[in-house]
């Protein structure tokens, strides 16, 4: 791994009264964790910070500090600072107290316990022979009969339902209530 251990040491330093910092390999460098959440890191000679999104632009606006691009993509809230803009302690400072309140303010992340190898199976025990005669196979013990199935419901015929009579329009039974009033 490539990178400065001299501003890693000075990180170390300004995060020792923390708790729950711990350190993880990433990007080709270290980064610096706090509660789980990236806060800085060091890549090569720079220091990598992670900050509040709304301060992006602003930290962007200082000398020596640039955009955070992996794989040719940026990210709003990675910053990049050269080692001139973390050559006085109290720059260094700032930007790991941004880094802190950003990484404080996000939620906790669970511990991630390191994968455990699958446990190696044992070797069979080799069989030994014995002076007793083998015994003979018993058959497998009869199943119960299942209970009858019940018919299923496509195949039972249901009675059609009636024709609906369609409707007669109010004139036409008033007609047809003169008529029979007249027979």
């Amino acid at each position: 791994m490539a990178y400065d251990d001299d501003l890693a040491d000075r990180l170390r330093e300004h995060l020792a009264p923390l708790k729950a910092v711990t350190e993880r390999e990433m990007f080709g460098g270290i980064s610096f964790m706090v509660g789980g959440n990236m806060c800085c890191g060091v890549l090569g000679d720079d220091l990598v910070v992670r900050i509040d999104p709304t301060l992006h632009h602003d930290a962007l606006t200082r000398p020596n500090v640039s955009e955070f691009s992996m794989g040719g993509r940026t990210s709003r809230g990675m910053i990049r600072v050269s080692p001139a803009g973390v050559a006085d302690d109290g720059e260094l400072a700032l930007w790991v107290r941004l880094g802190i309140a950003h990484a404080t303010a996000l939620p906790p992340k669970k511990a991630v316990a390191p994968k455990k190898a699958a446990p190696k199976k044992k070797a069979a025990p080799a069989k030994k022979k014995s002076a007793a005669p083998a015994r003979k196979k018993t058959a497998p013990a009869k199943k119960k009969a299942a209970a009858p199935m019940k018919k299923k419901a496509a195949t039972i015929k249901k009675k059609a339902a009636p024709a609906k009579k369609k409707a007669v329009p109010a004139k036409k039974k008033a007609a047809k209530k003169a008529a029979k009033k007249r027979k």
